[in-house]
């Protein structure tokens, strides 16, 4: 277990993350770090991850619940991409335990450049819903990309959210508010389910993930809350600048392991 001290700030780590991982996604970026931190040197990964995915399943519960009860999303238009999602999980977390996650950092920032490139460019982009497709072609395309992310989130996660998201906007023609709220959903599946392996193999360190889930579930719902009231224009700009974030972060990391 860490010093008081520094408990206390992991969860505020854990806070902030809830917040901003609620609206746009990237709440992982705030958080492994941070535990990379504050956890014992030679803390093994899985464990790490474990720990991580304890905390982050408490926001996404809460900030899922919250868009769902503001009909920002019908509960129907989760059911498939939340199953796709677990499925993914679960491989990616079995695949954890064999390959480190580490070669996919340069793919990840160059598709975040990709993503920040491509929203500035086009400034209507998720400023409306509208659909692209009928709805059983909307239905099976949410499903598929809920699976090819579940399993990135079970196998190594950062931006997560934030690509589903995009993704969601991008390619459904969903607004960014909608956009947030499935893919709020999707996280959520791929949080508990990873949460839920990893747990059951004893990769996680309960003090602390109780700790920062306490505070990761708080900034959640205020997040939504935030996310529902200031509409897809606030929610467009916090996308912005956490990718933004994120760039800078993966930069960093790959020029200074």
């Amino acid at each position: 277990m860490p010093s008081l001290p520094v408990l206390v700030l992991l969860m505020l780590a854990a806070l902030l993350a809830g917040f901003i991982d609620a609206v746009v996604g990237g709440g992982g970026l705030i958080t492994v770090p941070a535990l990379m931190l504050g956890l014992p040197a030679g803390t093994p990964l899985p464990t790490l991850l474990g720990t991580n995915k304890a905390v982050a399943v408490t926001g996404t519960t809460l900030a899922a619940g919250t868009f769902l009860r503001s009909g920002a999303l019908a509960w129907r238009e989760l059911v498939g991409p939340v199953l796709a999602s677990a499925l993914g999980a679960s491989v990616g977390v079995w695949l954890t335990y064999r390959v480190h996650g580490d070669f996919l950092k340069p793919m990840l920032l160059v598709l975040l450049v990709a993503m920040l490139v491509f929203t500035l460019l086009k400034p209507e982009l998720g400023s409306l819903h509208a659909p692209r497709f009928g709805l059983h072609h909307q239905r099976g395309l949410a499903a598929l990309i809920a699976l090819a992310l579940g399993f990135y989130d079970g196998f190594f996660g950062p931006g997560t959210g934030s690509l589903l998201i995009f993704l969601f906007v991008s390619v459904l023609g969903f607004d960014f508010l909608r956009a947030s709220a499935l893919a709020k959903g999707v996280n959520w599946a791929s949080n508990l389910t990873s949460m839920v392996l990893f747990v059951s193999r004893g990769s996680w360190i309960p003090g602390v993930a109780v700790g920062m889930a306490a505070a990761n579930g708080v900034g959640g719902y205020l997040g939504a809350h935030v996310a529902v009231n200031r509409g897809s224009g606030w929610v467009r700009g916090l996308f912005i600048a956490v990718v933004g974030a994120l760039i800078l972060r993966l930069g960093w990391q790959l020029l200074v392991p």
